[in-house]
């Protein structure tokens, strides 16, 4: 099945009913919805950011169209949005089309604008419907994006098998000798390779380095006792995403990494154990932060523990302190605690699911320590370094 076959299930035509209804009930008169996952999410068409307007208008009575330039026509007709009926308008180089869109929206006195729709956009409908309040279109959304279907669920669950076969392949890697850049070069091109349509990150982070969580790949030579923090993801041809974070070592790793990595570990299970349906997102950060600051590590615990994820790599609900929503089955985030002390760090994260009894993992790769044998070389095109070597296995974890 293509991702264009596949969109029926991915991306239904009730959708765009559903979003009718989720703008009425939260005051709007429509949503203008503009190239981004926002859009993608109601009708399935992955438009290209262009400073030409492409705007899908859902209102909350009435009939919904999609404005598109007219030499994105063919495209947005072989979406899925060409398949369900509605009506798509072309609009030519000569035509204003904010003023073809105010004109069909004459008496929409608060609009929801996509979330991340461009300032040019905003400014421009502001001119055009100066009558209009605007408010964000997530007002009304998010709770439909936060709650996955079984369909999203088995796209992620896709993408997830995906990186996993990834991260399989990083201790091959991870030689002394290499710089962090180049082990992600290898990390992106296997991202695309294992079926994902586009590698957005790798982040590669070795020895200090470890320390800091969104790390770029620098040219640091890997060194014989590193830890090495991999996170690493990309978006599928479905459009859902996977996001997953292994940490590795070359060589024995100092005592005290391995001791506090122990602790994190316990922490990620804890977590992972918390997800039912009614905990709040604040109480699954809780039961990941609570063992770490009980072992004397939660000043090193810098960041919430997770985001949802969907569409984009981060999305609701966020687990956080402070977010008091229940969680739903449906709900898809990351758990992702971290200890990060300075000299070296270590991050575990996984893609779960909230499920009618629990949670449900969809990174099923070993958590435990990969040690890679402190052999030197270039990588997988050098003589002295192969895949392989003294690797945890991989296997399911409850």
């Amino acid at each position: 099945m293509t991702a264009e076959d596949g969109g029926f299930q991915l991306y239904p035509a009730d959708r765009l009913g559903k979003a009718a209804a989720a703008a009425a009930a939260a005051g709007l008169d429509a949503l203008l919805l503009t190239p981004g996952s926002d859009l993608r999410y109601v009708i399935g068409y992955d438009a290209h950011q262009l400073e030409r307007l492409t705007c899908l208008a859902v209102p909350a009575k009435g009939d919904p169209f999609l404005l598109v330039p007219r030499l994105e026509l063919p495209a947005a007709q072989a979406s899925p949005a060409g398949r369900i009926g509605l009506d798509i308008m072309p609009w030519d180089e000569t035509e204003d089309p904010y003023l073809l869109l105010a004109g069909r929206l004459a008496n929409a006195s608060v609009v929801g604008l996509a979330d991340r729709m461009w300032a040019l956009m905003v400014l421009r409908l502001r001119a055009a419907l100066p009558a209009a309040r605007q408010e964000l279109a997530s007002e009304a959304l998010r709770e439909l994006r936060a709650v996955k279907s079984a369909a999203e669920v088995a796209a992620l669950r896709e993408a997830g098998q995906a990186i996993d076969r990834v991260h399989a392949q990083v201790p091959g890697w991870l030689r002394p000798g290499r710089t962090e850049h180049e082990v992600a070069m290898d990390i992106r091109d296997a991202i695309v390779a294992e079926g994902h349509a586009t590698a957005d990150f790798a982040i590669v982070a070795s020895g200090p380095n470890a320390a800091s969580p969104h790390h770029t790949a620098s040219d640091r030579v890997l060194r014989a006792g590193d830890a090495v923090v991999v996170d690493i993801g990309g978006q599928m041809p479905s459009g859902y995403c996977s996001d997953c974070t292994r940490t590795y070592a070359i060589g024995e790793p100092p005592a005290e990494f391995a001791e506090y990595y122990r602790v994190l570990q316990g922490a990620q299970a804890a977590a992972c154990a918390a997800v039912r349906p009614g905990v709040s997102a604040e109480a699954v950060d809780a039961a990941a932060r609570e063992p770490i600051t009980s072992a004397g590590y939660g000043q090193f615990f810098v960041h919430r523990t997770g985001h949802g994820i969907g569409l984009e790599t981060h999305e609701d609900p966020y687990i956080v302190s402070g977010n008091l929503e229940p969680l739903a089955p449906g709900h898809a985030f990351s758990i992702e605690p971290g200890i990060y002390p300075g000299p070296h760090g270590a991050r575990i994260e996984d893609i779960v699911v909230c499920t009618a009894d629990g949670c449900e993992r969809l990174n099923t790769i070993s958590r435990d320590l990969v040690v890679v044998p402190a052999r030197g070389g270039r990588g997988p095109s050098g003589s002295e370094a192969s895949p392989g070597g003294a690797v945890s296995p991989q296997g399911r974890t409850a």
